[in-house]
């Protein structure tokens, strides 16, 4: 069947393709470029061959001649009597996998790019995206050259010819790009330090730094290095390897001058006192070694690389050179502060045991070192996490779970365990050692906290339910308010040490980086840089709010993220996602599951927050903790129904979930409990709670949290009933496992043993194994392949479309 689309480009909409053959009679031209037969030196080239004319289709021109050209239609070209170059381009869209034949009639001299490449083959395999098609040809004398474009389509309805302005979100945008990494500011806050990495596409990344004037905007350095500010003089410092050794080296700001400050630098990390005369070194001594053919575990995390390796901490005295040791033993030593007054760090130091939970204990100490004197502030504490000296040095700002310094900040229901990783704050007088609670009643995780000189008060960003925002605190009236900034993710934020200013970076749910400065007197945010103008042509659909009330009467967090054609009158399939670990599924705009991603290939994204994730507070966090799937399982169904209820555009019989980790277990463990999903995907997902406890390099310890005092010998109930494995007959949905060769946090063995049992029990299911990958899919080109696996997963089960399943995964006899 044939059918003529006609694309006026006063339309701003979408032609769907309901037939194989589709006739291009619309797109922007540019053109002609006139071209000269060139002065024929010798008869033939250095390959003895003669000169031709399609040789002249060779020559560069820009194919952003096109971006403000004028629309015709085919009849509206005329033939070209010249050598001239034509450019001729349209854009083809497609939200399924599909394959197109793009045929060229009427032009003897031409060539086909998509996307910018140049393609030999015309039968065009396209992943869903908003693909640039440009028909470059060549005018000669004597030839009648205008192009008539068609397209053979292999499937129906997959394919679109679109005029509208914009383009898909695609994985490529989540790749490629400049993202920032750090931000810094100077300590009287006029300049800005700005870190970034700038991936290309082929997956090169690199490393850049800015040095920023605040006051006229002018970037004043831009270098390859890590840079620093020093704490007081308003230079900055970095690095490098010198003639006779390391060497650190200061920078005046507006001038570029530079002098090496340090020479002969130790190897090891360090930070700059706060008086600038010396610097603390964090050393590493070395373990003793195995043989590497055969070698013993003395402890299980001794299977970790460089576990044997213990720290230590040094002085290096930047005007003798001197590097005098502060601390020696066979424990791990760290410093988490220097006093402002560059006399006293704080110390902490911790102490392994494997017989109660915790299993690692944290010191703290007060250390003088001028004299090395030492004061116990606390003492085998295994939930302190970190310490800051006040700005004036009497107080200790302290973090930990809510069981830390005796529970003293636990808020929880009788019978509760607090999660280890919901992080709280507290005050200790160093005088009296009397200590506060501060955030016993506050529901959000807190991440990191600086307390600031200028106003003395604690600027720290939390998790809060399933934004990162930025927070005040006053000490002194143990108040806590938010600081109202334009973004839900504040990801990283300095504060200047003498001035009233606060430089973040963040993003939210449909933007990328960008960059302000706060006025902390004001609270007001100006913006410095917004790299979410590389996606400015990128067509996003709407994120929306979406909470409700469970059978428990719990108001359950969520969202959902709508394709970006959305039509309400539609029926759409719809993806459903949910944490791993513990922590909540952030509005984060690129991730490794980038919800705007999946929305732009036709689907309903449904982010829901059930029980046990941090920054709802500690009662919230607690179901985590010893429960193993309850709460999680019942709140993600419930509102995956609730959810379809209320959104008539969601197709009920088309659901799938996904989830890595402790969401990958999660997956597995909602199909034991229902039918309700269409299709499910488990990335590194736990299966047997017995084994992961064991054989993961962190299952213990991650079960420290979230199976507080319950071992497998002791609570069989909780280990064996609640594992996937142990259910697999109850699973009907077909289950696609993905898992990293080299998963070391959790181990392949999970999903082959999960695979293994629907193999067995008859069930569909697909388990694709990443070479080489661990926990995190890092690799450029695996990562896309292994999320166009998931994509292709998806569409074949939830948009009855294998295609891509079948392209990526032949069908095999064996």
């Amino acid at each position: 069947m044939k059918k003529q689309l006609f694309i006026a480009c006063s339309l701003c909409g979408t032609l769907l393709v309901n037939a194989e053959n589709i006739e291009v009679t619309s797109f922007k031209y540019a053109g002609p470029y006139a071209l000269m037969q060139p002065y024929q030196v010798d008869s033939v080239d250095v390959n003895s061959k003669p000169w031709k004319a399609e040789s002249l289709l060779d020559t560069p021109v820009s194919f952003s001649l096109l971006d403000g050209a004028e629309v015709k239609q085919a009849g509206q070209l005329t033939p070209s009597s010249d050598y001239a170059l034509h450019l001729m381009g349209f854009v083809l869209e497609n939200t399924h996998y599909g394959q197109v034949s793009l045929k060229v009639e009427g032009a003897s001299h031409y060539q086909v790019y998509v996307d910018g490449k140049r393609v030999e083959d015309t039968l065009l395999s396209l992943d869903p995206a908003t693909h640039q098609v440009v028909i470059k040809y060549l005018s000669v004398p004597g030839e009648q050259s205008v192009p008539k474009v068609s397209l053979d389509a292999k499937q129906d309805g997959v394919f679109t010819l679109r005029t509208e302005q914009g383009r898909l979100f695609t994985l490529a945008d989540v790749l490629h790009g400049t993202r920032i990494t750090g931000t810094e500011l100077s300590a009287d806050g006029k300049y800005l330090i700005t870190s970034y990495t700038v991936t290309k596409e082929g997956g090169k990344t690199t490393s850049q730094t800015k040095v920023k004037e605040l006051k006229t905007g002018k970037v004043l350095a831009t270098r390859e290095e890590s840079l620093h500010w020093m704490p007081r003089s308003a230079k900055y410092y970095y690095v490098r390897q010198g003639v006779s050794g390391r060497e650190l080296v200061t920078v005046d700001p507006v001038s570029g001058q530079e002098e090496v400050w340090v020479s002969h630098l130790p190897e090891g990390s360090f930070r700059v006192a706060p008086t600038e005369d010396y610097l603390l070194f964090t050393l590493v001594q070395k373990g003793p070694e195995e043989k590497k053919e055969i070698y013993e575990f003395i402890d299980p995390d001794d299977r970790q690389p460089g576990w044997r390796n213990r720290t230590y901490l040094a002085r290096f005295d930047v005007k003798t050179g001197v590097c005098q040791p502060l601390t020696f033993g066979y424990k791990n030593v760290w410093a988490t502060d220097i006093s402002s007054d560059g006399r006293s760090i704080l110390v902490m130091v911790s102490n392994h045991r494997m017989g109660k939970r915790p299993t690692t204990l944290f010191s703290l100490y007060k250390m003088d070192v001028q004299t090395l004197k030492v004061e116990e502030l606390v003492k085998d504490d295994g939930f302190l996490t970190n310490a800051l000296f006040s700005p004036d040095g009497r107080q200790v700002l302290l973090s930990g779970s809510p069981e830390c310094l005796g529970g003293i900040g636990k808020n929880v229901k009788e019978g509760q365990t607090p999660s280890m990783i919901d992080i709280q704050l507290y005050l200790m007088d160093l005088q009296s050692k009397q200590i506060e609670p501060l955030t016993k009643t506050f529901n959000p995780n807190v991440m990191q906290a600086v307390w600031s000189a200028a106003d003395n008060c604690v600027y720290f960003n939390a998790e809060d339910r399933d934004c990162i925002s930025l927070f005040r605190l006053n000490p002194a009236k143990k108040h806590i308010e938010k600081v109202n900034v334009p973004e839900e993710m504040v990801l990283g934020f300095s504060v200047a040490e003498k001035a009233p200013s606060l430089s973040f970076y963040g993003e939210s749910a449909s933007n990328a980086h960008r960059q302000y400065v706060v006025d902390l007197k004001k609270d007001a945010s100006k913006l410095e840089e917004d790299l979410h103008g590389e996606l400015k042509d990128v067509l996003l659909g709407e994120c929306k709010a979406w909470d409700f009330v469970n059978s428990r009467g719990d108001t359950i967090c969520g969202r959902y993220y709508l394709p970006p054609h959305f039509d309400p009158n539609k029926k759409y399939p719809m993806i459903v996602n949910y944490y791993g670990g513990c922590s909540p599924t952030s509005r984060n705009f690129g991730s490794r599951y980038p919800h705007h991603a999946y929305a732009a290939l036709g689907y309903v994204v449904y982010v829901v927050e059930p029980s046990g994730a941090t920054g709802f507070g500690q009662e919230f966090s607690a179901r985590h903790v010893n429960t193993f799937g309850d709460y999680v399982a019942d709140d993600i169904i419930e509102g995956t129904r609730k959810f379809v209820e209320a959104h008539p555009f969601v197709n009920g019989k088309k659901i799938g979930c996904i989830g890595a980790s402790y969401g990958g277990f999660m997956t597995q463990y909602l199909q034991t409990k229902t039918d309700l999903f269409a299709a499910a995907i488990s990335h590194a997902g736990i299966s047997d709670h017995t084994s992961y406890w064991g054989e993961g390099y962190w299952g213990y310890s991650y079960s420290e949290v979230s199976a507080a005092n319950s071992y497998p010998w002791k609570n069989p109930e909780l280990f064996v009933d609640h594992s996937p494995l142990f259910n697999a007959d109850k699973v009907h949905t077909p289950l696609l496992f993905l898992h990293g060769s080299v998963d070391t946090n959790v181990p392949i063995g999970e999903s082959i043993q999960m695979f293994t049992a629907l193999k067995l029990l008859g069930r569909e299911t697909a388990m694709v194994v990443v070479e080489g990958q661990d926990h995190h899919i890092t690799d450029y080109q695996k990562r896309i392949q292994w999320q166009n696996t998931i994509f292709a997963w998806f569409a074949k089960w939830l948009q009855d479309d294998p295609t891509w399943w079948n392209t990526l995964y032949p069908p095999k006899t064996l």
